[in-house]
């Protein structure tokens, strides 16, 4: 299964229309507000909340499953525990077979997954329309009767498959424990983001069959979820389904609440970790915090991080790749998250004869630009432009959409917010980008990870 990303959003170029003109001429007009994207929104007696978004256009439909429950929910000493239950979802429950749910999908002509991240588990399946209820049952019989199934053996072998996939993913890949390090450096260890979403190993091999029962009673309960259905089906038919699979599951009355996450906007002082390791080439990881996930600051964050890094034309990859070509790659993301803030990453890859502290040297030099004067009208009007047609391919497909109308309801209480995201980027101005580049890229709000090759000198 996928896991421990961010929310999923499939980036791919869009295709225009284009009219003859008698000479070219760049648009620089402002990005369009979006699609608009209908929707109902309602709660079924048990506190599932069920978002209905019809779309007639393709015989498609998709279901996609938000739990209210992500590593920052976890215990001290039982981390990994949520990431652990995405794959013990796949094991069966009462009238579900192990690995069954798959492959039922499957037979059917769909595709089915699972993602774990920080804030929040989801699941979800695509498939043609005429087979909606499949999911819904399919996903309604492993939230009602998964501990029917829930064994010993179970756990152990997903355990084991847990802990293999952090050897394969951190422990033993090129750079691996980066984002785990940079995490760990920006949010203190009392705050429920500094451990990672796949969990130390202790903690995975500590785990009882009865503290997973606990986990999964405690959390995975109709009031703790989402239910979005995007695509071709019949509402009325749709809310039948689920209010018959759905409706009999009981709520969980006690959902603990989460104690305060509230930080500082800044770290408070630089980080800095050299790692020497079996890499081919050097590397710098420099992480910031940042402002919360539906903040304005945020947004103004990601036009910035598409000026710094979008593309080739980006002034991080026209700097370092083209013309110092002292950097074989450099990347730029704002990780959202809303349990007090957000994650700002700049990742750049030594060219084979470069100094990494070159590279770093160039690196900050851009971040302090950014946060020293105001970016240029057309450097504006292509980050948005960009955010545009990434966004608008992603709202081409039920199943972006569907998750789209759950992460905005799980995470802001605002399933709306689907049809005014894109005109909050547009928003964005000048200023926007300097206020908030000049709060997050600081030195006390900078933590520093450079990967050296082994032979290279310093120390682990």
């Amino acid at each position: 299964m996928i896991s421990c990303g961010g929310p999923r959003r499939r980036r791919r170029p869009s295709c225009h229309n284009q009219q003859p003109v008698s000479r070219p001429v760049p648009d620089r007009s402002p990005p369009r507000a979006g699609p608009f994207v209908p929707f109902t929104d309602e709660r079924l007696d048990n506190g599932l909340r069920l978002i209905l978004s019809e779309d007639r256009l393709a015989p498609v439909a998709a279901v996609n499953l938000w739990y209210d429950v992500g590593s920052k929910h976890e215990q001290s000493g039982k981390t990994g525990f949520a990431h652990l239950f995405e794959h013990i979802m796949f094991q069966g429950s009462r009238h579900v077979a192990k690995t069954e749910h798959m492959g039922l999908i499957q037979a059917v002509g769909g595709t089915c997954n699972a993602t774990t991240w920080l804030d929040r588990t989801n699941y979800f399946e695509t498939l043609p329309s005429h087979q909606l209820e499949l999911a819904l049952w399919l996903e309604a019989d492993r939230l009602a009767t998964l501990l029917d199934a829930l064994s010993q053996a179970n756990l152990d072998n997903q355990r084991e498959v847990v802990k293999n996939e952090r050897r394969l993913r951190y422990d033993n890949q090129p750079y691996g424990l980066a984002y785990e390090k940079l995490q760990a450096a920006l949010f203190p260890p009392d705050h429920p983001y500094h451990h990672s979403t796949i969990g130390s190993m202790e903690d995975l091999d500590a785990a009882s069959l009865e503290d997973v029962r606990g986990f999964f009673r405690t959390w995975y309960a109709p009031n703790n979820a989402v239910l979005s259905i995007a695509g071709d089906f019949d509402p009325a038919q749709a809310r039948s389904w689920v209010d018959r699979h759905f409706g009999p599951i009981p709520p969980n009355p006690a959902i603990p609440a989460l104690p305060p996450t509230d930080l500082p906007p800044r770290i408070g002082a630089e980080y800095r970790e050299r790692v020497v390791d079996d890499v081919p080439l050097a590397r710098l990881h420099l992480g910031f915090r940042a402002p919360v996930f539906g903040d304005p600051a945020f947004e103004a964050l990601e036009v910035a991080a598409q000026i710094l890094a979008g593309g080739r034309g980006s002034r991080l990859h026209r700097r370092l790749v083209r013309e110092e070509r002292i950097a074989q790659d450099v990347s730029a993301a704002a990780f959202g998250l809303v349990g007090g803030g957000s994650m700002f990453v700049v990742v750049a890859t030594a060219a084979a004869e470069a100094p990494i502290e070159r590279v770093e040297t160039a690196c900050l030099e851009e971040l302090d630009r950014i946060a020293g004067e105001s970016v240029s009208p057309d450097e504006l009007a292509r980050a948005q432009a960009l955010i545009e047609t990434s966004e608008l391919a992603a709202l081409q497909q039920v199943e972006e959409r569907a998750d789209r109308l759950s992460m905005f309801a799980t995470l802001l209480d605002d399933p709306g917010r689907i049809n005014t995201h894109l005109s909050r980027y547009v928003a964005v101005d000048a200023d926007a980008v300097l206020d908030v580049s000049r709060t997050v890229v600081a030195l006390d709000n900078r933590a520093v990870i450079t990967y050296v090759p082994s032979g290279s000198g310093g120390e682990t």
